[in-house]
């Protein structure tokens, strides 16, 4: 019969406090995806601002049915936001402890290998219970400073459409501002 060891424990992965972690990365995980939230009324006042601009260029240009509906995207589409890769990190802190965060975005393939030796900077998710997302990295073994880039909002909705919302609001702005000198 094969007795059981009770010694055995699994490590325990913790998720850093502190703002500036040093350690050694053990493992990278499986990335997945994970959405960026668009809050609906930034996305509505964005898109009532390029509207106006939206009907301006059609009642000047008198685009064609077929032309006007080209290239946009619906409401729905907007407000689902853009999706990033969320790459659990595992590494063991200078105290020893086993820790876990989280890379948002994309790093070249070979910026980061097990047993790098790495200093973190961390910011707090506004989950509690997600672990910190890593601001930026230093790798010690290579001497690469690196900055994880992620899609935001802005880039979401995209140059155009900015632009005609931007265009809009001083339309507007123009507008009121004459009806309050008459």
């Amino acid at each position: 019969m094969v007795a059981m060891d009770s010694d055995l424990h699994t490590p325990r992965i913790t998720h850093p406090t502190a703002r500036i972690v040093t350690g050694r990365i053990v493992r990278l995980l499986e990335g997945y995806p994970r959405e960026v939230r668009v809050g609906q009324p930034v996305l509505v006042a964005v898109l009532v601002a390029a509207g106006v601009v939206r009907m301006l260029m059609a009642l000047l240009q008198q685009l064609s049915a077929a032309d006007s509906g080209r290239g946009r995207r619906t409401f729905k589409e907007l407000r689902n936001g853009p999706e990033f890769l969320v790459t659990p990190v595992r590494l063991r802190d200078s105290a020893g402890r086993l820790c876990e965060v989280e890379l948002h975005g994309h790093l070249p393939q070979s910026a980061l290998h097990p047993a790098d030796h790495v200093q973190l900077t961390l910011r707090r998710q506004r989950d509690s219970e997600l672990p910190p997302k890593i601001e930026r990295i230093v790798n010690l073994t290579t001497g690469q400073s690196l900055t994880p880039r992620t899609a935001t909002l802005w880039s979401h909705l995209g140059p155009p459409l900015l632009l005609q919302a931007s265009l809009g609001l001083l339309l507007l702005a123009a507008v009121a501002a004459g009806a309050s000198l008459l």
